[in-house]
């Protein structure tokens, strides 16, 4: 199956996340912050990441905006959600390079 990173600063989403996509099969790295995600992917190069847009310290966004500065990254599916659904939110989620977005 496939390698999966999951950053979100709520734990407790997190966590439910992580035991559906287990439970599915895959390798998950679960982590905390956008920080942590890059590091996270420049370390294991997952099949898919998936980030939460809002998170303290490096958001979702500026983690997907470094990743889609790594060329070792190239073609890494970038899933980005958010609480917050409007338009504005998810177009900045695209900007910032994710593949796809769930508001």
């Amino acid at each position: 199956m496939a390698r999966i990173v999951i950053a979100d600063d709520d734990a407790d989403i997190r966590e439910l996340v992580v035991f559906k996509l287990r439970h599915g099969g895959h390798e998950v790295v679960p982590v905390g912050d956008g920080a942590a995600a890059v590091e996270a992917c420049t370390a294991q190069k997952p099949d898919l990441v998936i980030l939460d847009v809002m998170m303290p310290g490096m958001s979702g966004l500026e983690a997907a905006r470094a990743l889609r500065q790594d060329s070792n990254m190239d073609g890494l599916p970038i899933i980005m959600w958010t609480a917050r659904a409007q338009e504005s939110n998810i177009q900045q989620a695209f900007e910032a390079g994710g593949s796809e977005s769930i508001g």
